[in-house]
């Protein structure tokens, strides 16, 4: 498709921005950005609040996969804060380094041996259909019920057995018995692991500033915000004030599902395979705090929570990420807590969860709460159910046959290829194959995508 005419992009986060970019970058000027929202970022938007605290949708770092995305966010006008993860677990009353597979030592004696012992006897995850056979065969019952099975049931909200394995890849680190065996013997912690051991972050305006400063790279005549999508005909959009918006390639980032049940045309078959698509909604408690944190949160960034005394899966010390995330004299914490029709969230969450903080030691009895901040989005995980990928295959190629091309974390669907630096490139790449030349890797190869083949790969300029 060498000339793909007049595109219009639904959505000014980072897929959206990426496209953007692109095209701008290859001199394609006839486009343009549409999103329902009054300013760009998306699910990676950020939040000043009246009492000066600035939050993110959830505990957002920057690391990367793509020599190219590093390269866009190093042209921004950003001041940087360069961090070393620091990561634990809260288990049994204590922090565990992550990867917990990696630092069972630190447990007490019962519990370490009972995690080595099913390490020992974990048959591999070979023949796994679902995701909780997988976790029993790759690390066994001793760590699979101390962390794995309670964590994860927290995060997707959804149960183990409905969710797939493809999508596993680099999420869960690979247990390695020799090298648990010597941090054992040495007492020693073991945290390198993973793309973001180590990760940036903006000195000002959280995660969003990120989007924003692209966003205006761009240019305001770029972008129509608060224009919402009601329907998609062929070749025509129609928004929610009554406006009508034609196209001849349309590139979206919305929800797969919503895409869908406003796209007419598609066939019954697709429509309704769509509907088997599964998400979590994303809760995030903002806290913000008066004083000094206390010696258990240190230089922490953020910790995983499987035990059942606390609603949230994941408490990030934002105010480590940036002094300017807090005002003077104050430090912050987000909460995050997933929900689906399967784990209900109620009104009076907002209390558990500052009850819990204060059970598992992060705030003390008598720290004055300054702020509380709240924010809710609809689609925060898009869950990778067992038959995800069949639904993806009938539906995606009937969407293209149309010239719509569905891309990002909830557009593509692919929770393996969805933070930051990959909703981006799926941008990127869609419109490199729009113009003419491109394969889209991300989308299509995610496990090559997360390989760092792409940390040495030449730029597509």
């Amino acid at each position: 498709m060498k000339d793909p005419g007049r595109i219009v992009i639904i959505g000014a986060g980072p897929t959206g921005l990426g496209a953007a970019w692109r095209l701008r970058e290859l001199g394609h000027r006839d486009f343009i950005v549409l999103d329902g929202r009054a300013s760009p970022g998306g699910l990676a938007a950020s939040f000043l609040d009246s009492r000066g605290f600035t939050w993110d949708i959830g505990g957002h770092v920057q690391f990367s996969h793509y020599s190219y995305y590093d390269d866009v966010l190093g042209s921004l006008p950003i001041e940087w804060l360069h961090h070393q993860r620091e990561s634990w677990v809260w288990v049994r009353n204590r922090f565990v380094p992550y990867p917990f597979q990696n630092n069972i030592h630190r447990l007490d004696p019962a519990d370490r041996d009972r995690a080595l012992a099913g390490l020992e006897r974990a048959a591999g995850p070979a023949g796994a259909t679902n995701f909780r056979d997988w976790i029993l065969g790759m690390f066994g019952e001793g760590i699979a019920d101390l962390f794995l099975f309670p964590y994860n049931r927290k995060v997707w909200a959804w149960p183990l057995e409905t969710i797939g394995t493809r999508w596993v890849g680099e999420r869960v680190a690979p247990p390695d018995l020799d090298r648990i065996r010597r941090t054992m013997r040495d007492q020693r912690d073991d945290v390198s692991w993973g793309p973001n051991s180590t990760f940036r972050f903006p000195l000002e305006g959280g995660t969003g500033a990120i989007w924003t400063a692209v966003a205006h790279a761009l240019g305001a005549e770029t972008f129509t915000m608060g224009a919402r999508v009601e329907a998609i005909e062929q070749g025509l959009l129609r928004l929610d004030d009554g406006r009508t918006v034609p196209f001849d390639t349309l590139i979206s980032s919305m929800p797969l599902i919503s895409l869908v049940k406003r796209t007419s045309g598609l066939s019954p078959a697709a429509t309704r395979k769509a509907e088997a698509l599964v998400s979590s909604s994303t809760h995030v408690f903002g806290i913000g705090l008066r004083g000094d944190p206390p010696a258990t949160v240190g230089r922490k960034c953020w910790m995983y929570f499987p035990e059942p005394n606390s609603p949230y899966y994941r408490v990030t010390v934002f105010s480590n990420y940036s002094p300017r995330n807090a005002p003077g004299g104050c430090w912050s914490l987000m909460a995050e807590v997933s929900e689906s029709p399967m784990k209900p969230v109620g009104e009076n969450t907002f209390e558990e969860v500052l009850r819990a903080l204060r059970e598992d030691g992060l705030i003390r009895p008598d720290t004055e709460v300054v702020s509380r901040w709240r924010h809710r989005e609809e689609f925060g995980y898009p869950t990778p159910a067992i038959d995800r990928d069949e639904v993806l295959g009938i539906v995606q190629p009937e969407l293209e046959r149309m010239r719509i091309f569905s891309r990002g974390r909830f557009g593509a669907w692919k929770y393996e290829v969805s933070n930051q630096d990959h909703s981006f490139m799926q941008g990127v790449e869609v419109v490199d194959r729009l113009l003419g030349d491109g394969e889209e890797p991300t989308v299509n190869q995610p496990d090559l995508a997360n390989s760092g083949a792409f940390l040495r790969a030449a730029d597509p300029r």
